[in-house]
């Protein structure tokens, strides 16, 4: 697949998400099997631009290439502009956001609010096509409400504007992660256009993704909610669609060599505090599925500090599940180190978005 000039040789990409595809979680899911990523969504919104959230999700330094950076917003000057800024900070691709279903972001009529203005979507992506060098993609949604499937419009649009690739996901606006994804709406879309499209919804196991390949026709996966505390399904999925075969899900010692690395990231680079807090949700997802995980899940979200963190954590793999226990100890494994050189650094505020 290209986007682009760009050459994606691993079409399985990780879906933007707010508040939880960081720069780190972007560099573990590409450490362990993504061929793609995503930044998480940033405002259009110029007088949002130097908010500590804006900067601190912006901060893609240092990332693989091509760097992808999503945008949302409903004005065309401002999405124009805000795809030249992030250009100009090392962005190799602008993503534009008509997925979101949040209210937060439709109410500004931004996300996939926008799926209700054919037009408006057209004079955005002609701007910010225009604007800028770079490949333009876009996410979006099958339609504002399934009475109103308008997808294949909206990719034909996208397409006569010169955008790059697709994302598209399985659901309208109005049925939000309700019910199952169709892809009915994928599998047209997949026909009709000739760009790169990646089908996104509900694929959560490799064998679903081989299904979703093989009916829709698309290029390229993109998985998000499926991703959040298991980022080994991508290596999974990739594994099966290249041999048929399944692989064994991780060692427990892996887990926690992988879940102790992330909480030391988000606690070094957004300081204790702030790090202890992002890093709950992480801890939940990550031991959601394991055996007897509810009490050391209760322990680790009262937590305070690293210390007290990474203690019972190491505590509930070390001594067996049943065995989680309440003290605390210092952090086994991987050190707590001041003063890195590792720069990356983002904000994780709202709920993933997919």
């Amino acid at each position: 697949m290209y986007i682009g000039a760009f050459h994606i040789s691993n079409p399985l990409a990780l879906a933007p998400m707010v508040g939880v595809t960081d720069r780190f979680f972007r560099q573990l899911c590409r450490d362990l099997g993504a061929g793609y990523v995503v930044t998480e969504m940033l405002a259009a919104n110029p007088a949002l631009r130097e908010s500590r959230t804006s900067r601190l999700r912006g901060d893609f330094q240092g990332e693989i290439s091509p760097v992808a950076v999503q945008i949302a917003g409903s004005d065309p000057e401002w999405m124009a502009d805000a795809a030249k800024y992030n250009v100009s900070r090392g962005a190799q691709i602008i993503d534009i956001n008509m997925g979101c279903p949040a209210k937060k972001v439709c109410n500004k009529l931004a996300g996939s609010a926008l799926l209700s203005d054919p037009e408006q979507v057209q004079r955005i992506l002609d701007a910010v096509v225009q604007a800028v060098a770079v490949p333009v993609t876009l996410k979006i949604r099958t339609g504002p409400s399934p009475t109103n499937r308008n997808g294949l419009e909206i990719a034909q649009i996208a397409e006569s504007a010169g955008i790059a690739a697709l994302a598209v996901h399985g659901r309208t606006r109005s049925d939000r992660f309700r019910g199952e994804a169709e892809y009915d709406t994928i599998r047209e879309i997949c026909h009709a256009v000739s760009i790169p499209v990646f089908a996104n919804g509900d694929i959560e196991t490799p064998q679903k993704a081989q299904e979703v390949l093989f009916n829709t026709g698309a290029d390229g996966l993109m998985i998000g909610r499926a991703a959040q505390g298991n980022p080994w399904i991508f290596r999974e999925i990739r594994y099966f669609l290249e041999t048929g075969e399944q692989l064994p899900p991780p060692a427990a010692s892996e887990v926690l060599e992988v879940m102790q690395q992330h909480l030391h990231q988000l606690h070094r680079s957004y300081g204790e505090y702030h790090g202890v807090r992002v890093a709950r949700k992480h801890i939940g997802w990550y031991l959601k599925n394991r055996p007897d995980s509810a009490a050391a899940r209760n322990q680790l979200m009262r937590a305070q500090s690293a210390a007290e963190q990474f203690s019972i954590l190491n505590n509930y793999f070390r001594q067996g599940p049943k065995h989680a226990r309440k003290e605390t100890e210092q952090p086994a494994l991987i050190p707590y180190h001041h003063g890195s050189s590792d720069s990356g650094r983002n904000a994780c505020v709202g709920a993933g978005i997919d």
